[in-house]
């Protein structure tokens, strides 16, 4: 088959940022992020919610309504990371079912939306833990195992992304994603996505936030990435991969609620939502 995944308004290349916790310190990292037009998904535990470290400014985790107001009105997506912030693979089969199953209920109601993402707490995976995360219903998990590549993950609820904003290779990998060689497969380029990950309060203890602030500014207010949360790719890479062709190809059905944007023999389509189209 000659139809190869492009990002809406076809566009080869995707970036995305996911941070954990929900500390104050994320309140600077979306007027960065805001500033130049990125976005991501902040994955959230219940415990801690509006707790005072007693370390002085910003180490505290924000409240009900600072989560509220940062997240929701800022255009990134809300997702779980437990609700106690325990080591999935620490606990029997119960404890990690609720540990998923209370944060994704609170953020639920607070959100006022259906929450499909999360991160591993603590980075703890096994393929237990894995089957207990699909059980509850989440769809894409990331992991903190670096992959320093922008493919798109085959298995999503073991999200491995590209690196973390701490990473020696940070810009090194932000310059071959905008800048490097096009990887193709058969004649055509493939697509890539650019994952980041972290947690705020590191630029606090390391005095770096000019890390994110020059990553930001180096990979965003470009037309040819697409700027997205974490959910928003992964409903777009599963609409591509709904896709219902005939047997020789020449007709595509589309059975989902997104636009999905193709190459197709060498040339750009448009398959709307919901839409057939005959493509040749």
């Amino acid at each position: 088959m000659s139809a190869f995944l492009r990002f809406p308004s076809f566009k080869l290349k995707a970036f995305t940022l996911s941070y954990d916790d929900g500390p104050d310190f994320d309140k600077r990292l979306i007027e960065i992020m805001n500033k130049y037009g990125i976005k991501g998904t902040f994955n959230v535990h219940t415990r801690d919610i509006g707790a005072d470290y007693g370390k002085g400014e910003g180490w505290h985790q924000m409240s009900e309504d600072e989560l509220l107001s940062m997240y929701k009105e800022s255009g990134n997506e809300i997702a779980v990371h437990g609700n106690e912030h325990l080591s999935l693979t620490d606990v029997d089969l119960g404890m990690a079912t609720r540990e998923i199953l209370l944060n994704r209920e609170y953020l639920e109601k607070k959100f006022g939306k259906i929450v499909r993402g999360m991160a591993y707490a603590n980075g703890a995976i096994s393929d237990k833990a894995i089957e207990i995360v699909g059980n509850c219903g989440i769809d894409y998990a990331r992991t903190v195992t670096s992959t320093y590549s922008f493919d798109i993950p085959r298995n999503w609820l073991l999200l491995n992304p590209t690196c973390h904003h701490a990473d020696s290779r940070l810009f090194e990998l932000a310059d071959k994603f905008l800048n490097g060689g096009r990887p193709r497969y058969m004649w055509a380029d493939k697509p890539r996505l650019f994952y980041v990950w972290g947690h705020s309060f590191e630029f606090h203890t390391a005095n770096n936030w000019d890390v994110i602030e020059k990553l930001c500014e180096m990979v965003g207010g470009r037309d040819d990435v697409w700027y997205a949360t974490n959910g928003e790719i992964y409903e777009y890479v599963r609409a591509y991969n709904s896709l219902v062709y005939s047997c020789d190809g020449s007709i595509i059905h589309n059975p989902t609620s997104t636009d999905v944007y193709l190459e197709y023999f060498r040339k750009e389509i448009v398959i709307p939502a919901g839409k057939t189209v005959v493509a040749r």
